[in-house]
């Protein structure tokens, strides 16, 4: 029989990522069991805890297509049956922006709203935050085996950011207060992309023609990679070769190409993968220039843990620390890579654990 997983609640333990949780209470005084959730336009995780004297238990755990579920709800009936425990709360990480605990996804049509699964699912404590705030929160769970170090820096005190390529691009802050992190969500991967050079301007006219608005989500996630690949297989006037073409038909051509990249099989893999790297060392040094991240960069997502040893850390490296007078701070920054794809499910878990009532 496989071991149960279970994690300690951050607030009772010195954790690596120290975090400060929204409610303030003695945690050693909740129990009940938490629907956590990250729902991405991809896929969605649903997992339930035991949470039981700041000890989390993973109880089960399934991840779903999301378009393939008209709502919420309907996926919940699905996942929740079988004569399991009671749930005492819901906590959900979600990919787009929460106003007033609703929240509308980007990359898919779902409204979720937390009152209506409160009245529909009878759970008095449902809460939403962005998926990139579970992730931040997530963060704090984990130890020195769930990151690789990217990039070198110093160990400076200080604000941290957190950015993930996936099937979009998420971004989140963390505010340092000299003891604890508060994350907080952005939704910067929908800033503008901002071309460096010739051929930067030219994938920039490219991605303008298909959507007009052109975004660093459009470049630094799953789609991007395969935007930047069509960009260049018609600018480099490459044609691509049958074999790449029926590899493409028959899986996710982002995994295609990054994995043809690694192999050198086709150079406009080789320079998609190449460009990949460098468009996401620049908006992470952005993202971390505008927070004043001294206490680091972390990249989570699910594009990045796969391709790691794909990347070329110097290229990566030289991209990143590439901003003139602002060098020298760039330089003392670490960038880490997150590689527990449960983070954000742990985040969404504690979240909803810290908003549990008392016995």
């Amino acid at each position: 029989m496989k071991k149960k997983e279970s994690y300690s609640l951050p607030l009772m333990h010195d954790s690596q990522i120290p975090l400060a949780f929204p409610v303030n209470k003695n945690t050693a005084n909740v129990n009940g069991v938490i629907l956590a959730g990250d729902i991405g336009a991809t896929k969605t995780n649903l997992s339930l805890f035991e949470f039981h004297k700041g000890l989390l238990t993973l109880i089960r755990e399934k991840s779903y297509h999301t378009k393939d579920y008209n709502a919420f709800t309907e996926m919940v009936c699905s996942f929740h049956r079988d004569k399991l425990p009671v749930i005492n709360g819901i906590c959900l990480g979600v990919a787009g922006p929460v106003i007033k605990g609703k929240v509308k996804g980007t990359n898919f049509p779902w409204e979720i709203d937390s009152e209506e699964i409160s009245r529909e699912l009878q759970v008095n404590s449902v809460t939403l935050i962005n998926d990139m705030e579970a992730n931040a929160y997530g963060l704090a769970a984990l130890r020195k085996t769930d990151f690789e170090i990217l990039k070198e820096g110093s160990n400076i005190p200080g604000n941290a950011v957190i950015i993930s390529p996936g099937t979009g691009l998420g971004e989140a802050g963390l505010y340092w207060d000299g003891a604890h992190y508060h994350p907080y969500a952005t939704e910067g991967g929908h800033c503008d992309f901002s071309p460096r050079s010739v051929l930067d301007w030219e994938l920039w006219q490219y991605l303008h023609q298909k959507f007009g608005h052109v975004s660093w989500e459009r470049i630094i996630s799953g789609p991007g990679i395969y935007g930047i690949y069509q960009f260049l297989r018609g600018f480099r006037g490459i044609p691509e070769p049958k074999w790449l073409q029926d590899k493409m038909q028959q899986g996710d051509a982002a995994a295609v190409i990054t994995t043809v990249a690694h192999e050198k099989r086709d150079p406009i893999c080789i320079e998609t993968l190449d460009l990949f790297v460098r468009y996401l060392a620049i908006e992470a040094a952005q993202f971390a220039l505008k927070t004043k991240a001294t206490g680091g960069v972390y990249i989570g997502g699910g594009i990045v843990p796969k391709i790691l040893r794909m990347i070329n850390r110097e290229v990566f490296s030289e991209n990143f620390v590439d901003a003139g007078r602002m060098n020298p701070l760039l330089h003392q920054m670490p960038v880490q890579v997150v590689l527990n794809d449960k983070t954000p499910l742990l985040g969404a878990a504690y979240y909803g654990a810290t908003h549990l009532e008392y016995d």
